[in-house]
């Protein structure tokens, strides 16, 4: 299986996808709002992105900040912004929640991918939060079109969640551990050497904080070539902001 990392950018608009496609760019996820953390854009935004780039789009689906769905009306106005999107073109989403108590929201994803229809999507960092982990990926299992898990291992961040990374991608193909893992959440460079996951085993993806001022970098890392690193440089941000924020995704086969 080849090593080849594939690099997946935030971006908040066309010029951002422009720029993220110029400079490496693989796949986009589409956000608004990296104040909190990515929410839903427009779906004139995504039409204006879908215009700009040639490359797939992975368009979060999020109204609100934390890893609540909310009450049965704003379940309900992101679902029928979902329905919206998928209408715009949208075939491959972001989402995830969890109840009060930690637990997988079961009812409001479903409710989301009777709408997606099968597109496929990644369930992101509420994983971190859940109360058990591993039985959240046991109940969503069998949901069609989960692909990805986007996830640090720990809520605090991947310096205290290397350990469960490494472990849940040792388990790789068991039921569960079939959705390629997405690193996110402090990911420095530093980290990727331990990530990186032997021939004998699926690729586990990352992803890197890289927009520092306003201005994301956008950094392209693989190995291959006898292990050789590469990289490669894009994208400069809308989204302003002095904090940083990931923007980059690099995701293995």
């Amino acid at each position: 299986m080849s090593n080849r990392a594939v690099l997946e950018v935030i971006a908040l608009d066309e010029e951002d996808a422009v720029a993220a496609q110029a400079g490496g760019a693989d796949r986009l996820e589409l956000v608004t709002d990296m104040a909190a953390d990515g929410l839903t854009p427009s779906t004139t935004g995504f039409a204006a992105i879908r215009a700009a780039v040639d490359i797939p789009l992975r368009v979060m689906l999020r109204l609100t900040d934390g890893f609540a769905a909310g009450d049965a009306q704003q379940v309900a106005a992101l679902v029928d912004r979902a329905s919206e999107l998928r209408e715009a073109g949208a075939t491959e989403f972001v989402l995830g929640f969890l109840t009060p108590d930690g637990e997988p929201d079961l009812v409001a994803v479903e409710r989301l991918l009777a709408v997606i229809d099968g597109c496929r999507w990644t369930f992101h960092r509420a994983i971190d939060r859940a109360a058990d982990r591993d039985c959240l990926r046991k109940q969503l299992a069998d949901l069609p079109g989960l692909d990805t898990y986007l996830t640090a291992g720990s809520a605090t961040g991947v310096d205290d969640g290397l350990a469960t990374l490494k472990a849940e991608a040792a388990r790789a193909g068991e039921p569960g551990y079939e959705p390629q893992i997405l690193v996110g959440g402090g990911l420095r460079l530093d980290h990727l050497p331990e990530l990186r996951p032997p021939a004998s085993t699926p690729s586990t993806s990352a992803a890197q904080p890289a927009r520092t001022a306003g201005r994301p970098r956008c950094r392209r890392t693989r190995y291959g070539d006898g292990g050789r690193p590469w990289t490669g440089r894009g994208a400069r941000g809308g989204g302003g902001g002095g904090s940083s924020a990931e923007v980059a995704h690099v995701a293995g086969p």
